[in-house]
C-alpha cells in the first residue's frame, strides 16, 4: 500500500498539459505523478525533462530508451517502474515478442549487439554502487556515438528519479502495467509491491 495516496487528477488544472505528456507516454496518468502534485512545480519540471529525454526525434530510438529505463529501474529494484517502461515501450513501437524477451536479451536474436551492450550499461548505471567502469564505456564506444551515449545515459538518469520516487513511496501500481508485468516478468521473478518486502 502507497505511504502517501495519489490526488485526483484534477486538484490542480495548470497540470493538465502536463499530465497530457504522460497520457501519450503511457495512456494514463501514472499515480507517482498523481502524489507528486501537491508540489505543482517539481510536475511541470519533470515534464519538461521528460519530454527531452524521451524525445521522439532523438538519435537513439524511443521504444529503445523506454527498454534502458526498465533495465535500470531492474538494477535499483523499483518494480513500479520495471512495469511503467515496459508498457511505454509497448506504446513505443517495441513489439510484443522483444517485450516478452526482456529476461533472455544476451541470447535473444530480438536484440543487437549494440542493445546488448546499452542494456548492460543500463544495469551497470542504475547499480549502487555505479558499476560502469572504463571497460565497459569502451564497448559502448564501440557501437554508440558520443550524443546517443548522452541520450541513454539520459534515460538512464531520467528513470532513476522515478526508481527513488516510486520505491520510497511504495506507490500503487495501476492495472495496465500491473498484468503486463505479471506476464512478462513474473516469469524472472517480480512481484508487485515494494522492492524488499515482497
Amino acid at each position: 500500500m502507497s505511504h502517501m495516496s495519489p490526488l485526483p487528477a484534477q486538484s490542480h488544472p495548470e497540470l493538465a498539459d502536463d499530465f497530457a505528456i504522460f497520457e501519450r507516454i503511457l495512456g494514463f496518468i501514472p499515480n507517482s505523478l498523481l502524489t507528486m502534485q501537491r508540489k505543482p512545480e517539481i510536475v511541470k519540471a519533470f515534464g519538461a525533462l521528460t519530454k527531452a529525454v524521451m524525445a521522439e526525434d532523438g538519435k537513439v530510438d524511443a521504444g529503445f530508451k523506454r527498454i534502458l529505463a526498465h533495465f535500470a529501474s531492474r538494477a535499483a529494484g523499483c518494480r513500479y517502474c520495471e512495469a511503467h517502461s515496459l508498457i511505454a515501450a509497448g506504446l513505443h513501437d517495441v513489439s510484443d515478442e522483444k517485450i516478452a524477451a526482456v529476461w533472455e536479451y544476451q541470447s535473444s536474436p530480438l536484440y543487437s549487439e549494440a542493445e546488448r551492450v546499452a542494456l548492460d550499461f543500463a544495469l551497470a548505471a542504475g547499480t549502487v554502487p555505479n558499476g560502469v567502469d572504463n571497460a565497459l564505456m569502451e564497448k559502448m564506444r564501440l557501437y554508440w556515438n558520443e550524443e546517443q551515449i548522452v541520450e541513454i545515459l539520459a534515460a538512464i538518469s531520467l528513470y532513476g528519479f522515478l526508481n527513488r520516487w516510486n520505491d520510497s513511496m511504495a506507490t500503487d501500481l495501476e492495472p495496465a502495467p500491473q498484468a503486463l508485468a505479471e506476464k512478462v516478468l513474473s516469469k524472472g521473478g517480480w512481484q508487485a509491491g515494494k522492492h524488499g518486502n515482497g
